[in-house]
């Protein structure tokens, strides 16, 4: 590295560490309200540009569907765009297109949520549109007959057609035997086929109220003129009970599960993953915390052991990587994803014996202090550098709140990861990594369906 890299390392690091000492040590100002209704409301004061993040998390997805009505959730977010009493189809989306702002909303297992980043003097407009789908939206039917034909073509085109996307689809199916994360969030075919827009005005009523609902406002505010604005706009809208909607827990051990799964790709691949418990579900917070580092561990970049012992040293794989979402509403899956190194004859086979190389070794040695706080460096300054966006604040403030755990946590975060041990990680490693937790993916390439 000459002195010109070597002085622009020390910047970048220089830049990655003020932040964390100044995210650690200064919370930013955040207040918590909850309306007459039940609507939560929880503002965040980031005042360093006139601009403000207004978005609304509702507590249903996939995970909270059955079998037969698969995809509900997905498709009602598209139908929140098709009108409402104030607004008719689209013109919502035309209105904040005017103002400047941008609009968006998102689907997953554990909730369904509404953005607009807009002037923080336009947040009144954001809310009023909010406000008016929440309590008057329309679903008319020949909407909803063109935009199944759109959400059906989204499936085709984002996992029909994508190889990694099918195959991941029908791992997660397997992976997940006794929770409702193995619903897919678009849904599956034959349920699209079949859906009625009165499943979804069902669905609409169901979920869609203040009481099960979590506002978010993140960015140049004053606490109390948000509050005086949420009780505006949403206060009148009445609360209504809610389904019962109980964890998604898994088995804890339900024994090694296999499955090939041919399709369209040129080259094998394997899934591994080992059911576990989310920060929402662990008896020991600690543990989650551990599997997260193991992740970066494992997968950290170029001196991570993926890469630096299965890559370049006994070039097993071609490529690979780790995964673990600690923040779900239940259980979760620590991942791993590899490919063979085909050009050097390596096999799936080769693969796993690699990877439980790894887990193995994580079982009988901890990491060493060193490579410990590397990766947690690491993690941490990757934390501290996404929550630099208001968005990313807000999304993390929506998705703690609707899963079940505190706003609360997005300022313990660093703590708490500072405060495992290599002890921590040895244990996690232990009590996870086992044949009992594991599913496994073997994709292979059509051609060789035969074979």
């Amino acid at each position: 590295m000459n002195a010109l890299a070597r002085r622009a390392a020390g910047l970048l690091l220089g830049t990655l560490c003020l932040p964390m000492t100044v995210w650690a040590a200064d919370p930013q100002p955040t207040h918590e309200y909850t309306l007459d209704n039940g609507l939560k409301l929880v503002v965040r004061e980031d005042h360093r540009a006139p601009v403000v993040v207004s978005q609304i998390w509702y507590k249903v997805g996939s995970s909270y569907e059955t079998p037969g009505q698969t995809g509900l959730s997905h498709a009602l977010e598209h139908m929140m765009f098709k009108g409402s009493e104030k607004a008719g189809p689209g013109e919502a989306s035309l209105i904040l297109r005017d103002l400047g702002a941008e609009e968006n909303a998102f689907t997953s297992d554990d909730y369904t949520a509404y953005y607009q980043v807009l002037a923080r003097d336009r947040l009144s407009v954001a809310f009023e549109l909010e406000a008016d789908r929440m309590a008057h939206l329309k679903l008319p039917a020949d909407e909803f007959s063109r935009e199944i034909e759109v959400i059906k073509e989204e499936r085709r085109l984002r996992t029909d057609d994508k190889p990694g996307a099918k195959a991941y689809e029908r791992f997660k199916a397997m992976a997940y035997p006794a929770s409702g994360y193995h619903t897919p969030t678009i849904g599956w075919m034959a349920d699209l086929d079949r859906m009625k827009v009165e499943e979804l005005r069902h669905w609409y009523e169901s979920w869609y109220v203040p009481n099960n609902a979590t506002l978010v406002v993140v960015g140049d505010v004053q606490p109390d003129e948000v509050k005086a604005l949420a009780e505006r706009f949403f206060g009148a809208i009445p609360r209504r009970a809610v389904p019962p909607a109980k964890q998604p827990l898994e088995l804890p051990e339900p024994g090694e599960r296999r499955i090939t799964v041919h399709v369209k790709t040129q080259l094998p691949s394997l899934l591994y993953g080992f059911n576990v418990p989310s920060l929402t579900t662990a008896t020991d917070p600690r543990s989650v915390n551990a599997l997260r580092l193991i992740s970066a561990i494992l997968d950290g970049g170029y001196s991570a052991r993926i890469s630096s012992r299965l890559e370049r040293g006994s070039e097993v794989v071609s490529g690979a990587s780790s995964s673990y979402d600690a923040f779900t509403r239940g259980d979760s899956l620590f991942m791993i994803s590899a490919s063979p190194n085909t050009q050097k004859k390596k096999t799936l086979a080769d693969v796993e014996a690699g990877i439980w190389g790894l887990l193995n070794e994580l079982k009988t040695k901890p990491p060493t202090s060193e490579e410990l706080e590397r990766v947690r460096a690491q993690v941490i300054s990757g934390l501290v550098y996404e929550r630099d966006s208001i968005t990313s604040q807000a999304s993390t403030i929506g998705e703690l709140e609707t899963i079940g755990l505190s706003w609360k946590q997005i300022d313990n975060e660093l703590s708490d990861l500072q405060s495992v041990t290599p002890a921590d990680i040895q244990l996690a490693a232990r009590t996870y990594f086992t044949r009992e937790r594991l599913s496994v993916a073997h994709v292979l390439p059509e051609e060789k369906a035969h074979e």
